[in-house]
């Protein structure tokens, strides 16, 4: 049986299916899925993130909302500038994953690709203590967006 977390998040993408762009309110979905708002917002902040493609915007209040937009995929160059702009000078594994991930769900790399990135950036494999572990995993990965980058430009 999947999670509540799970079960959210499902729930939304299946809202997605119909709609790039959907408002749900907080309340609403913590009372459909008999949970407290913060849980909601667990949600969003692990499973509707930048690097997996959504962006959120939400408006609170009374009448306040949760706009959730599904980036376009069709634009593989301007995700993979996006994502590669994200990074910064250094990068956790979770978010790199996250990343690697959204390429893969884009079609943008193929799944064999994907388990050979994230290998490439675990931390055990490339073995530094923090924070040089994080910088390292950073320019391994933003040098492989810049391939992607020339590869769909």
């Amino acid at each position: 049986m999947s999670s509540l977390s799970d079960q959210i998040a499902n729930y939304l993408k299946k809202l997605l299916e119909h709609n790039n762009i959907i408002r749900v309110q907080r309340s609403q979905l913590a009372s459909r899925f008999s949970c407290v708002p913060s849980q909601i917002n667990y949600v969003l902040n692990t499973r509707f993130t930048l690097e997996k493609g959504y962006i959120i915007d939400s408006q609170r209040g009374g009448n306040g909302y949760i706009q959730i937009t599904k980036v376009d995929s069709d634009l593989s160059y301007n995700i993979i500038e996006t994502l590669y702009n994200e990074i910064g000078s250094q990068i956790d594994q979770l978010t790199a994953y996250n990343i690697i991930d959204r390429l893969a769900e884009e079609e943008i790399i193929t799944s064999s690709e994907q388990k050979l990135l994230k290998a490439v950036v675990n931390r055990q494999n490339i073995g530094l203590k923090i924070p040089l572990r994080d910088i390292v995993r950073a320019q391994l990965l933003k040098g492989v967006l810049r391939v992607l980058i020339k590869k769909e430009g």
